[in-house]
């Protein structure tokens, strides 16, 4: 895979999660933790959930060991605190990515899961997995900001490569 195409995937990643953030800065604070129809149960949990996958991802791609649990809610219990550690992670991934090559993609990243089982997945199917992964998690958390009037708006791929953001 070519690497201006995953700093592209990466690009449209980061920009869907602001939107999402964005959207969630108009919630309440109990909206913002209370519990919907979704896997992790709230706006604020589903979020938690995407930051901690890309967070342990890298992790694994940068070091070859998994955290030993994903984030929590408790560890990041505001908004403000989301965004932060958001930025931090993206900045820590960008470093990665923008030293990637065709070759380097290819290559298989040996890691370690979160119960120390281990692993080697090529750098591309990582970095795919991560954006992908994230679509699923924010779709669940946009339908909870549609439920409380806050819609993310359009957050399809095609939108973020045609300008239309």
């Amino acid at each position: 895979m070519e690497p201006r195409a995953i700093l592209t995937f990466f690009d449209y990643n980061y920009w869907a999660n602001r939107k999402l953030l964005d959207a969630a800065a108009k919630l309440s604070p109990v909206q913002f933790t209370a519990s919907g129809p979704v896997s992790f149960q709230s706006v604020r949990g589903s979020l938690v959930h995407v930051l901690g996958a890309e967070w342990a991802w890298r992790s694994r791609v940068q070091d070859g060991v998994s955290p030993k649990a994903l984030l929590t809610e408790n560890e990041l219990p505001t908004l403000a605190a989301l965004r932060s550690r958001w930025e931090t992670e993206e900045t820590a991934m960008r470093r990665i990515l923008a030293t990637a090559t065709g070759g380097t993609l290819a290559t298989p990243v040996q890691y370690k899961t979160l119960t120390q089982v281990e692993q080697s997945t090529p750098l591309w199917q990582i970095v795919l997995h991560v954006v992908n992964h994230g679509t699923q998690f924010r779709s669940e958390a946009a339908v909870l900001l549609s439920d409380y009037g806050h819609s993310p708006g359009d957050l399809d791929f095609i939108t973020y490569v045609r300008g239309l953001k």
